[in-house]
């Protein structure tokens, strides 16, 4: 998939500047709608450089996430925390894809997709920037990786502050992970079967993850 716009030349902004100003709370959109497509069809997309297009808003003392300069920006203050947003959709199998970078912390961090999200659950595809992934689920409360019992390591992930492309697909039963174009993993899981789409970012042992995404799409597979 062609890129919209680079990354970089967001990343390359926020390292010139800094958030000056709180991030408001805005009650969230209207609840999700579903939607049918031809397969190859974009079902949603979204490069954040219109602030109405209905992701969570919100700012709090274990951190904050917002549109931001023609991104989305999550920002994880606690230790051992997530946090997710959505645009409020309804889909039952999708493709996603985004890019995202680091724009402070450690290394040590969560980004990535969630796809079948129902509001108290959902699949989550995840790196961080020391080089590790998993596909895991958020199921009454609980977190547990799918098909590993560890996060693991690849060579496809671009650590530090470089820039990566993620891609979900969530299809039938079959959760599958792709880290800048190579398949990193490969589940089958039946627990959930459809619900929002969206983005996550969070802690390990340290705090202060700070992450960018961009280009955000969701496509009819």
């Amino acid at each position: 998939m062609n890129l919209q716009r680079p990354l970089f030349f967001l990343i390359s902004i926020f390292l010139l500047t800094s958030l000056a100003c709180g991030l408001p709370s805005i009650p969230k959109s209207p609840q999700p709608t579903s939607t049918a497509a031809v397969s190859g069809n974009v079902l949603f997309q979204d490069d954040f450089s219109n602030t109405s297009t209905g992701w969570d808003r919100q700012k709090n003392d274990e951190g904050a996430m917002d549109y931001d300069a023609g991104g989305y920006r999550i920002m994880v203050n606690a230790p051992q925390t997530n946090f997710w947003s959505t645009p409020h959709k309804d889909f039952t199998d999708v493709r996603l894809e985004v890019d995202e970078g680091k724009l402070g912390g450690p290394d040590e961090n969560r980004a990535g997709l969630i796809c079948r999200d129902t509001g108290d659950n959902y699949y989550f595809f995840m790196i961080t920037h020391d080089g590790f992934y998993g596909i895991g689920i958020f199921n009454d409360g609980q977190t547990a990786l799918l098909g590993q019992s560890e996060m693991q390591s690849s060579v496809a992930i671009h650590t530090g502050v470089n820039i990566n492309h993620l891609r979900a697909d969530c299809v039938g039963d079959t959760l599958t992970f792709y880290v800048n174009g190579q398949k990193v993993a490969q589940v089958h899981d039946p627990t959930l079967t459809h619900g929002d789409v969206g983005l996550i970012a969070g802690t390990f042992s340290q705090p202060n993850t700070d992450v960018i995404f961009d280009n955000f799409v969701a496509i009819q597979p």
